[in-house]
This record gives structure tokens, sequence and C-alpha cells, in this order.
């Protein structure tokens, strides 16, 4: 359960990156990007029945920052082409393969509803994704979040 999660999630966090690269976010904002959104799909996973252990290994963690720092990473370029101004139906209509994390960002965001779980990052994706705000107004919103011990936080 939690590697099939993390696989999911991963891209839906590629996106928070790739938006904050596309803004010229510097490496620690980026980093403080990927280690928050690590703490969130951990939560959610756990929430849903997988390990911990398994979002800090090579299926959650090491996975996650691969897609999130890839320059191949298709979600990444998403986010970043959305910082550049692009709609999401300008980006997808130029690209030959899918961004997983633009349809999962709405899955996600309800399996964190199902399981009262908090993901603020995710929720920011999403509403960049399917809801019009733009990707400086969803960094605007992550920035009023109050830094806490990440894994108890939400």
């Amino acid at each position: 359960m939690g590697a099939e999660l993390a696989g999911v999630l991963k891209n839906v966090v590629a996106i928070a990156a790739g938006m904050a690269q596309g803004l010229g976010a510097g490496d620690n904002t980026r980093a403080m990007v990927i280690s928050r959104s690590l703490a969130e799909l951990t939560r959610l996973g756990v929430a849903m029945g997988g390990q911990p252990a398994t979002f800090a290994g090579l299926a959650g963690m090491g996975d996650l920052i691969a897609t999130c720092i890839s320059p191949h990473s298709r979600n990444r370029r998403v986010g970043e082409q959305l910082a550049l101004g692009k709609t999401i139906e300008e980006i997808t209509s130029e690209m030959s393969m899918v961004a997983e994390g633009i349809k999962s960002s709405r899955v996600v965001m309800e399996l964190a509803e199902q399981h009262d779980v908090e993901m603020p990052i995710a929720r920011e994706v999403y509403g960049v994704c399917h809801e019009g705000r733009t990707p400086r107004q969803a960094f605007r919103g992550l920035l009023r979040t109050q830094p806490t011990t990440e894994l108890a936080a939400g």
C-alpha cells in the first residue's frame, strides 16, 4: 500500500517543486517543499495502512527526490510551465506523455478528506491544476503555514 501511494503522491509533489523552480525559488525553499511534502505523503500513507518506513526509503523519499529534481520529470515540467503562466490545457496539449500528477491531485485531495489528513502542499497543487489559482498564490498560501515538527503537522 505504501509503495503504491508514494508512487502516486510524488507526482503531485513534483508539480509543486516545478512551480517553485519556475518561480525562481532558492534551494532552501525547494527543499522545504520536498521535505514538507514527504511528511504529507507519509501522514496520508500511514492513515491508509502504509508503513512509515516505506516512505522514508527508496519507494518514498528516494523516488520523491528523483522526481522533484530531475529535469526529465514530466510532472516537474508541468509545475515549471504553470509558473511561467501557461494553462494546464496549453501544457498538456504540448506534451506527448501524461503527467499523472494533474489528475492525481484530485484523487489525493479526496483521500485526504476521507482520512482526515491535512495536506497543504497537495491542496495548493490541486488549486492550481483545477481551481484557477496561480502558482504565486499557491506559494503565498504555503508560506503562511506555520512550521512545526513535520511528521506531527496537520
